[in-house]
C-alpha cells in the first residue's frame, strides 16, 4: 500500500462531500473528498451484509452457494444487531477495502495486503503494544511490508475503541510566534490533546508524539509514548550538495493511518491502521516543502543560490526537485523502500489493465493520484478515470465523532 497523500489539495469549502447538479455524477465523491462512516451505533444494515457475503463468495469461494452463510448472518444480525465476520471475511473485506480507495495510488499491490486480526484487542495498553508490533512488522528491516491492524468493531450499546492520532506516528508541533513554529505545524492541536492528557515531554522540530487512546465515548483519552525501534527514522542528505545533511531534516519510514474507520458488509471497524510505502512526493514536496509544514523550500534554495526574491527565477520548482532527490536518495541509502511517482505511475497502469481484465472498474481521485510535482510528466495525468461512489464498500472511511 502506497502511504496516503498528506492533505486535500483544495479547500474543504470547495470540496463537498457527493456531488451536486452540474458538477459531477450524483452519488459520487467529490475530489480529494472521503467517503463518510454510514454504519450508526454499530447496528449493522442487512441489506449491506448480503451485498457483502454475495461478493466474498463471488471473488473467493464461486463454486459454493452463499445462501446457507446468508441465512447465519440474518439471523445473527436479527439476534444482536450485527454479526462476525470470519477471517476469511475479515482478510477479503480488509484487502478490498484498499481496492476501492480511490486516493491510493499503490493499489496494484492489494492482494498482498498483511491483515492482523485483532479484534478480540479492547483495552489501551493492549491496542498500544499492538500499535507498536504493527510500526515494527510493517518496517521489516527497511522493506516495507502493507499492514492493516483490524481492532474490536463498534456492535450495539458497545462502540469499539478509537486510536485518536491521525498516523501511529506523528511530529509534535507548538507555536513559537505569529507566523513561527517549532515541528510540525499540522500536529499542533494533536499536539495540544497530548497535553491534555498528560503529555509533558518537551518538544525539538522531530519530536514523535505518543499514540492517544480512548476505549469509549466516557473514558479518559490514555497516551503512551512510541518505545526505542518502533520510530525508524531517515536523515535526509542529498548526493551531490553535502550541506544538505546541515538543514537537520528527516523523516519516519512507516506512515500508518490511523484515524479512518473500516467499513465492510455493515459493520464498522473504528481503528484500523493501516500503511504502505512512501511515494517520495508525499514526503519530499508535501511533508518537508509544503509552506504550511517544514517549509524547506526557501532554505534550500539560498544554498543554492537562486533568487527567492521574484517568482520567474522558479526558484521553489528546482529547490523542490533537489529536496525530492534528496528523500529519495536518503531512503534508498538506508535500505527503506520508497517509490518514485514516475515509477507508481505506471505501476497504477498497471493495475487499471489488470482490474479491468477482471471484469471490475477502479474508481479513481484524479486530485490525489496525480503526484504534486511533475505531474504531467507522468501517465496517470493523461487520462480521465471512474469518479468515485460515495456508497462504495469495504472502503476506509470518515469516522464520525462518539
Amino acid at each position: 500500500m502506497v502511504a496516503r497523500q498528506e492533505e486535500l489539495r483544495i479547500p474543504h469549502s470547495r470540496c463537498p462531500v457527493t456531488a451536486g447538479p452540474g458538477m459531477w455524477p450524483a452519488g459520487t465523491l467529490a475530489p480529494g473528498a472521503e467517503p463518510v462512516q454510514a454504519v450508526v451505533d454499530g447496528t449493522a444494515d442487512p441489506a449491506s451484509a448480503v451485498a457483502f457475503i454475495r461478493q466474498y463468495y463471488r471473488e473467493c469461494a464461486p463454486a459454493e452457494t452463499p445462501e446457507p452463510r446468508i441465512r447465519r448472518v440474518i439471523e445473527e444480525i436479527d439476534e444482536t444487531g450485527t454479526y462476525t465476520h470470519t477471517p476469511e471475511e475479515l482478510r477479503f473485506g480488509t484487502k478490498v477495502a484498499w481496492r476501492n480507495a480511490g486516493r491510493c495510488l499503490g493499489r496494484l499491490y492489494w492482494q498482498s495486503l498483511v491483515v492482523r486480526d485483532l479484534r478480540h484487542v479492547r483495552e489501551p495498553e493492549q491496542i498500544a503494544a499492538e500499535c507498536v508490533a504493527h510500526l515494527k512488522q510493517a518496517h521489516n528491516g527497511g522493506r516495507i511490508r502493507s499492514i492493516v491492524s483490524v481492532f474490536a468493531p463498534d456492535r450495539p450499546g458497545r462502540p469499539g475503541p478509537r486510536i485518536l492520532s491521525e498516523q501511529l506516528i506523528r511530529y509534535a508541533g507548538v507555536r513559537t510566534g505569529e507566523k513561527t513554529w517549532r515541528g510540525d505545524p499540522r500536529n499542533a492541536a494533536l499536539t495540544d490533546r497530548a497535553r491534555a492528557a498528560g503529555w509533558t515531554a518537551s518538544v525539538d522540530r522531530f519530536t514523535p508524539l505518543p499514540l492517544l487512546i480512548q476505549p469509549e465515548p466516557a473514558a479518559a483519552v490514555r497516551w503512551f509514548g512510541l518505545p526505542p525501534g518502533a520510530v525508524v527514522e531517515v536523515p535526509i542528505t542529498h548526493p551531490v550538495y553535502r550541506w544538505f545533511a546541515g538543514l537537520g531534516a528527516r523523516w519516519y519510514t512507516v506512515a500508518a493511518v490511523s484515524h479512518l474507520a473500516l467499513e465492510i458488509g455493515g459493520v464498522c471497524y473504528p481503528s484500523a491502521p493501516q500503511n504502505g510505502w512512501y511515494v517520495v512526493t508525499e514526503v519530499g514536496a508535501r511533508n518537508l516543502g509544503d509552506e504550511h509544514r517544514y517549509h524547506l523550500l526557501p532554505a534550500i534554495a539560498e544554498r543554492l543560490g537562486l533568487d527567492i526574491g521574484t517568482d520567474a527565477s522558479l526558484w521553489r520548482d528546482r529547490a523542490l526537485v533537489e529536496l525530492n532527490l534528496a528523500v529519495l536518495h536518503s531512503f534508498r541509502a538506508a535500505g527503506v523502500t520508497m517509490g518514485d511517482h514516475h515509477t507508481e505511475s505506471r505501476r497504477f497502469l498497471q493495475h487499471l489493465d489488470r482490474e479491468r481484465r477482471a471484469g471490475r472498474t477502479v474508481p479513481t481521485d484524479w486530485s490525489w493520484t496525480v503526484p504534486p510535482i511533475s505531474g504531467s510528466a507522468t501517465p496517470v495525468f493523461h487520462r480521465y478515470y471512474d469518479p468515485v461512489p460515495a456508497d462504495l464498500r469495504p472502503a476506509f472511511v470518515a469516522r464520525t465523532p462518539w
